[in-house]
């Protein structure tokens, strides 16, 4: 006989999960730089109440199995109360080569969005640089994503789509490069093309009769001399690099103290060690 489908939609427990992907932050925001956190945004702009709490507890219990961000989507496989795991999918429109081609050469005017990204951090200006050429890096409202899930919840998003939207958000955090990667176009490629713009190529000049080794002592004064637009590399510091990153890149520990995660127990010290004098 087949079940009623309310028994579907009434609240139930999900299956327990060994070595699921669980994100750091077990209490509080989840958020901790101010690009995953315009991601959240949209999320909790849908106000779909309850489900975002439990979205949360799935995210911190490990629920989802497995999580992949490609160009347009992020695609993952989150264990709900059924035995087998919910497909679940989150989907952003990506830009073609025109658009890219303009994104890349105003990034390439400007040394510092570069040397920001490298240094896992992503200046506030790209979003108004994106803005300036007509374009969106992160999506405005839930009609600028694409949401489905497997499961029989008809709300969107539903508790599974949540808990994959945090640990995007935790994800985020930890190399903003991915959320480029959502609009179309990943670190290698994004930077072998800002290369190519700049002129850093790999094509070198041939040798001339008039090359000619010179001792170090005879050209002191110009050794170290930055390239053209490295002297932008010290902005950089107008977006640190939070203290206890590092922490966040770390697998989780096997174990706990006191049934407290190590890397919590470390958080407050790698943040005093991070404030100045």
């Amino acid at each position: 006989m087949t079940e009623p489908w309310w028994r579907d939609a009434a609240p139930s427990r999900p299956r327990r999960v060994a070595g699921g992907i669980q994100i750091h932050s077990t209490r509080g925001a989840v958020a901790q730089t101010w690009w995953s956190a315009r991601f959240i945004e949209v999320l909790e702009s849908l106000g779909v109440g309850g489900r975002l709490a439990r979205g949360r507890t799935y995210a911190r219990a490990g629920q989802i199995l497995e999580l992949q961000v490609d160009a347009g989507a992020a695609v993952a496989r989150v264990q709900g109360s059924r035995p087998e795991p919910y497909r679940v999918r989150v989907g952003l429109a990506t830009y073609g080569k025109t658009e890219w081609a303009a994104v890349e050469q105003a990034l390439a005017d400007d040394a510092w969005y570069a040397a920001t990204l490298l240094a896992g951090g992503m200046p506030p200006e790209i979003e108004q640089l994106f803005g300036s050429l007509g374009l969106a890096l992160f999506p405005a409202s839930g009609r600028d994503l694409s949401m489905d899930c497997s499961c029989p919840d008809h709300a969107v998003p539903c508790k599974h789509l949540a808990a994959v939207f945090y640990l995007l958000a935790e994800h985020f955090d930890a190399d903003p490069f991915e959320v480029l990667a959502l609009r179309g176009r990943d670190r290698e490629t994004l930077l072998a093309n800002l290369r190519a713009r700049r002129g850093g190529g790999d094509t070198a000049a041939p040798a001339t009769a008039d090359d000619r080794a010179v001792p170090l002592a005879e050209c002191l004064d110009a050794f170290f001399t930055a390239g053209p637009g490295l002297a932008d590399v010290d902005r950089i510091g107008s977006t640190p690099t939070p203290p206890d990153a590092l922490l966040d890149q770390l697998p989780a520990f096997p174990i706990a103290v006191r049934e407290h995660r190590v890397t919590d127990l470390l958080r407050p010290a790698y943040r005093a060690l991070g404030e100045p004098g």
